[in-house]
């Protein structure tokens, strides 16, 4: 059958399609997305913006016309925490249905981590021991842990790339200057907190392989010199924590709209790439994660795996 999955993220609309059944790999049949920044389009009452509510349907009519025209059996459409935290979320995701007929399902953070690891668990399988799983989207770090395929613990929170850059570091794409030396303080500081609660926890679940998904991570393990996009899915990718303090070293003293220039960094998240960068290295050095493995699918994978699980065998 063939499958899309509509994935209303914080920082894009992105649809996948795959062509899937019980029991087998989904391969990717299409792929396309709108970078709508939706984290950055919150404004200081914490609600969606008018800007940001008519970009969104846009982008989400768009998707299903592609749908529709790729002959998709099942539309899986969901929204993570730029949606999910918006103060109007109610009457965004009903202005979204009534105009394009898409009904978004929300995802908890929890539920997040849990369709992440879950698709770490498949791509690297069960001789991979007990897994961590972090991923840093636009809005919030999802944390995971545990032997099986459903994770022993799942957490989120509020500490995602383009959440932190909008609240703290206040730079934009055009940014021609650094953030202060005092606003990276600022910001870290405050990472460190909320990172507090979450270490003891995590430490005493344990695990055996530490693994990141995610956008984020894979610009910066990139940056540290793992192998570029070019190399396919199955090669394998890492990031080490010393190699991450150097390139916080220098990203923290190039403008935001300079960023961009660095190999493997995407336009549309290179001003984000510095507070991304402040949260993975806290964790990994938190957590004594001195190296990890980079994981090419996330919570789109998971989100197909959990509905493949569902079918039928044929």
């Amino acid at each position: 059958m063939r499958l899309g999955v509509l994935d209303v993220g914080s920082n894009t609309v992105h649809l996948l399609v795959v062509d899937a059944h019980h029991g087998a790999h989904p391969w990717p049949a299409h792929s396309e997305k709108a970078v709508l920044r939706l984290a950055e389009q919150i404004g200081r009452d914490g609600a969606l913006t008018g800007t940001g509510e008519n970009a969104l349907v846009a982008a989400v009519a768009e998707a299903k016309a592609s749908a529709a025209r790729l002959t998709v059996d099942d539309l899986l459409a969901f929204a993570t925490s730029a949606v999910r935290d918006a103060k109007n979320a109610a009457h965004v995701l009903g202005r979204v249905r009534a105009e394009t007929g898409v009904a978004l399902e929300v995802l908890s953070g929890a539920d997040e981590a849990r369709a992440t690891f879950l698709a770490v668990r498949r791509w690297f399988g069960w001789s991979a021991g007990r897994l961590l799983v972090l991923d840093i989207g636009g809005g919030s770090l999802e944390v995971a842990a545990g032997i099986d395929e459903d994770p022993d613990i799942a957490l989120s929170l509020p500490l995602g790339a383009g959440r932190l850059t909008r609240e703290w570091l206040r730079v934009d794409p055009s940014s021609t200057e650094p953030p202060s030396a005092l606003a990276v303080a600022e910001l870290q500081e405050y990472v460190e907190s909320m990172l507090d609660p979450v270490v003891d926890r995590m430490t005493q679940i344990g695990w055996e392989r530490p693994v990141a998904t995610s956008k984020t991570f894979r610009m910066l393990a990139r940056l540290v010199g793992a192998a570029p996009s070019s190399a396919g899915l199955w090669a394998r990718r890492g990031l080490s924590q010393n190699g991450l303090r150097q390139v916080i070293g220098f990203i923290r003293h190039i403008p935001p709209s300079k960023l961009s220039e660095l190999e493997g960094v995407s336009s549309s998240r290179a001003h984000q790439l510095l507070a991304g960068a402040v949260v993975a290295e806290a964790v990994m050095r938190r957590l004594g994660i001195q190296s990890l493995d980079i994981c090419p699918w996330a919570l789109r994978e998971g989100v197909i795996l959990r509905r493949l699980d569902q079918l039928e065998p044929a």
